[in-house]
């Protein structure tokens, strides 16, 4: 019975989060695509570009925990919804940049926006999934990342020639790929139910179920989780959890951020031609995320399946780097180190999930995940900086593999010396383990 409810929930709600998530990341990532041709209208440096693509994290750090306190206050329907229509309109605003003053003003209040949708949805996730189902559900919504570029790319690359009413293809970009979030965000605020107590798709006998076993798992961890915000925002071990989410994403956007512009010196290509060059890793990460998530599931071990991807990340990164001087080459193992980080991605957040509950869970998971994408600060800014100063991406590179190595070097440390943590994770996977009808 467990089964088939956790299956019937997620075809009820992972499509929709999906395409929440898929127009929330195309909306973050595509000026990626944009800065083949903005850079060059606007004259903007290599630096300034990593300079503007980071500092949406900023405004996404300072916002990120109120976020997703006031997301468990007012329920994900109307927070979320909330979210998708302000970061929509910002976005398409993206389209009357002038320079680098108004390129880093817009950028600031995306990420403002945008702040406590990611972490909100992995909250709300928890309320609605045992600790069995979490790392592969977790890993199919995270599906939406590479599905952006799978289909942002080609669709974001053809925008690019269009030059209309006055306004050049990456202002359509903006506006194309802005507007439709807006619109989304009235569909959510239609049809997500906040709790599994407010889902009229769930038989009564279903609801009772899964609340139960919620209730079960949450009593569990009593003795080995942290309930409260104040704990949540001050236990070393969470900050620790941040630390690892930090390298593991300067990895991830570092990648993101930069593999167009990388692609595309690959050699003499149209825009269309880099984008569909760079659907294949994506194409790729889409079915790592669900496999590794799924075997974390079934195995029941986190820090073994979080430690590891982490380090082969870093290694391939640095590799990458050092390997600039053969592009074809380079690029391989570039592409493979983002493989490496994003298995990591699903695991990880199976970790916060085991030692927060409540209110706990609401403000750890967004402290983690702001403190976290400071990542995605550094990652754009590390690779831009080194082009500027060098003229290659190598060294750019070498960098942000070390950063991606540290998370995996400190998940074990986190094993070794936080006992409690360890207990946790143990007690999850026991509960995952157990028949869930």
């Amino acid at each position: 019975m467990g089964d088939r409810i956790c299956r019937k929930v997620a075809w009820r709600l992972l499509p929709l989060l999906v395409v929440c998530y898929f127009l929330s990341f195309l909306d973050r990532v595509n000026i990626g695509y944009a800065a083949l041709t903005m850079n060059a209208d606007l004259g903007l440096s290599a630096s300034a570009y990593g300079l503007g693509a980071g500092i949406f994290f900023i405004g996404y750090l300072l916002f990120e925990v109120p976020s997703n306190i006031l997301l468990k206050r007012y329920g994900a329907r109307a927070w979320i919804a909330r979210i998708m229509i302000s970061w929509g309109i910002i976005s398409a605003c993206m389209a009357l940049v002038q320079g680098e003053t108004s390129f880093y003003v817009l950028r600031f209040l995306l990420g403002f926006a945008e702040a406590g949708f990611f972490p909100g949805i992995v909250y709300y996730l928890s309320v609605w999934f045992p600790a069995a189902w979490r790392a592969r559900i977790i890993g199919s919504f995270l599906i939406a990342l590479p599905l952006s570029s799978i289909l942002g790319a080609p669709v974001s690359t053809l925008i690019l020639g269009m030059d209309h009413l006055g306004l050049a293809g990456w202002q359509w970009l903006f506006i194309i790929e802005g507007l439709p979030t807006v619109l989304m965000g009235f569909v959510v605020m239609l049809v997500l139910p906040n709790r599994p107590d407010d889902a009229a798709w769930l038989a009564d006998d279903e609801k009772a179920w899964l609340g139960g076993k919620l209730a079960e798992e949450d009593q569990a961890a009593a003795g080995t989780s942290h309930a409260s915000i104040a704990q949540a925002l001050t236990v070393p071990k969470i900050w620790v959890m941040a630390l690892i989410y930090m390298g593991i994403v300067v990895g991830l956007y570092g990648f993101t951020f930069w593999v167009p512009q990388i692609t595309n010196g690959l050699g003499d290509l149209s825009l269309f031609q880099v984008g569909l060059i760079t659907v294949v890793p994506n194409l790729l990460a889409a079915a790592v995320l669900v496999a590794w998530g799924r075997r974390s599931d079934v195995s029941g071990e986190r820090i073994r399946n979080l430690a590891w991807p982490a380090l082969a990340g870093g290694v391939l990164f640095a590799a990458s780097g050092l390997l600039a001087g053969r592009p074809l080459l380079s690029y391989g193992l570039f592409c493979a180190g983002f493989l490496a980080a994003f298995a990591a991605f699903p695991v990880f957040w199976t970790v916060p999930m085991a030692v927060l509950r409540g209110s706990a869970a609401a403000a750890g998971i967004a402290l983690i995940n702001s403190v976290g994408n400071l990542g995605g600060f550094l990652g754009p800014v590390i690779i831009g900086e080194v082009k500027e100063r060098t003229g290659d991406y190598g060294m750019g590179i070498v960098a942000v593999g070390a950063f991606v190595a540290l998370s995996g070097v400190l998940t074990l440390l986190l094993a070794r010396f936080s006992p409690e943590t360890g207990k946790a994770l143990r007690q999850a996977a026991l509960a995952g383990s157990a028949p869930l009808r």
